[in-house]
């Protein structure tokens, strides 16, 4: 008899395990997809000398030499709400991963249950219970302790880590990308207000240049030289020249706020230590290569994890379509009588069991989960593409707008020295009579604009190499 049951229980385990293969053989472990690299560009546009070496590297202390700046800087690495709320996430997102770590491990409860149950007479329990146990309450005591795990046969959990894993390095870049963008942001506002300075002492000294010429036509009115026409014109240019004042102070006081609060500050002045002539652009900053700028950047590091991610949402919507295996087991303290509910070893119990489940009915709909979590994941190498483009050219705008604002820079600055010029022999002929006040009111206009126009320029230069800086992925490090 014993031999017959072991043959039987050989025979089931066989024809099991042929389901199993039969049910595997119906389904394939997906392949995770690489990134798409082969396509990167060795150089960038107009760039015909091949560079390693990449701004991008630097420190934000080596990038920056102004130390009004660095300060600046440095106290928005500290202060800075958005920089604060990203290490939030970045330490909620350490704590899914820790949780995600303990998801394989066996699941254990310990559960303690005292019943009592009053079975009809009628009942079947309820005879048994009168006859057998004279008694007409059925009461249960029970201690145990419960333990199931699930083997990971087919990397479902494991793969459960990997997101989390990489959502936790997300998280890390995100925080890189929000100081990449604050400390582009600090630098681009700290120049636009040396910008607002240099155009306030412009505009100041234009104010002055106005008013002398002001003073030279009451003169030649009251001589009987020029009509009070012209009186009125160099008023009236007066006037808007010192309208300018109150705008640029107004701008100047917008600005560093705007730097105050970006580093975590209420509004306050900000301190210059410096002017904008007196800071030098970058003669030539190097880029390296698009694969060095990949490696740096935050965005494209982002986008990277995200594969990750799309890879491991499809090996688990695949092993979705597998059987999973369970193992549980029950042991502990168990008795019909208060009194003999510690009673050992008779009231010890034990169970142990495995279980296979395999998806029947629903197989339809996991299969159609698995082909959308293959269509995503085919979503994400193209949103990777589409970021490496995107990538390529900002950097390329950024060193077309470094090369073309210099050739503008050097033009403006002749043109400054000609309306320069201009103004001098204007007022020279003016005082001659060989020249008539408008032509002075018109050349003090040029040089006004052409100044302002300098300076834009300058900060636009500035600007332009912070903001290749970021382009190539620094500001982080």
């Amino acid at each position: 008899m014993v031999q017959l049951n072991n043959i039987k229980m050989k025979t089931y385990i066989n024809n099991t395990f042929v389901i199993l293969l039969l049910l595997l053989s119906s389904c394939g472990i997906s392949k995770e997809i690489l990134l798409p690299t082969k396509d990167i560009p060795n150089n960038f546009r107009e760039i015909f000398k091949i560079d390693s070496n990449s701004i991008g590297k630097l420190p934000v202390n080596e990038f920056f030499s102004t130390m009004a700046i660095r300060n600046l800087i440095d106290s928005a690495l500290i202060r800075n709400i958005d920089l604060q709320l990203a290490l939030k996430n970045i330490d909620a997102a350490e704590l899914i991963l820790k949780r995600t770590k303990l998801v394989n491990l066996p699941e254990l409860n310990l559960q303690v249950t005292a019943n009592s149950n009053r079975p009809s007479d009628n009942s079947l329990n309820g005879l048994s219970a009168s006859q057998f146990l004279k008694t007409r309450h059925i009461e249960d005591f029970n201690a145990n302790l419960t333990l199931s795990w699930e083997a990971d046969i087919w990397g479902k959990i494991s793969r459960q880590k990997d997101i989390a894993y990489a959502s936790y390095l997300q998280s890390a870049e995100a925080k890189k990308a929000i100081q990449t963008h604050i400390v582009a942001s600090i630098a681009s506002g700290f120049y636009r207000l040396l910008m607002l300075d240099a155009q306030l002492n412009v505009a100041e000294r234009s104010v002055e240049l106005n008013k002398n010429t002001l003073k030279m036509i009451k003169m030649q009115f009251n001589a009987g030289q020029v009509t009070s026409l012209a009186v009125q014109q160099a008023e009236a240019q007066l006037l808007k020249v010192s309208q300018l004042l109150p705008q640029l102070n107004q701008e100047i006081n917008i600005q560093e706020n705007a730097l105050s609060m970006l580093t975590g500050r209420f509004p306050t002045a900000i301190e210059r230590s410096t002017t904008l002539s007196q800071l030098n652009i970058p003669e030539q900053l190097t880029l390296g290569i698009p694969a060095t700028m990949l490696s740096i950047r935050p965005d494209v590091k982002n986008v990277e994890l995200d594969l990750t991610i799309s890879n491991a949402n499809v090996g688990i919507a695949n092993a979705k379509l597998y059987p999973s295996l369970v193992i549980s087991a029950s042991g502990g303290l168990n008795a019909f009588k208060a009194s003999s509910w510690f009673n050992i070893p008779a009231s010890l119990f034990g169970v142990v069991g495995g279980g296979i489940t395999q998806p029947i009915f629903q197989r339809g709909a996991l299969k159609t989960q698995f082909k959308l979590a293959q269509i995503e994941r085919e979503q994400t190498v193209l949103r990777f593409r589409q970021t490496i483009i995107a990538a390529v050219v900002e950097v390329s705008n950024e060193q077309a707008k470094l090369v073309n604002l210099k050739n503008e820079y050097i033009i403006a600055q002749q043109r400054v020295k000609t309306l320069q010029l201009a103004v001098q022999n204007s007022d020279l002929l003016f005082r001659s009579g060989m020249a008539n006040y408008l032509e002075v009111i018109t050349a003090q206009g040029n040089l006004l604009q052409g100044e302002l126009d300098l300076t834009s320029l300058k900060t636009a230069q500035l600007n332009a190499s912070v903001g290749l800086y970021r382009a190539l992925g620094g500001g982080w490090q």
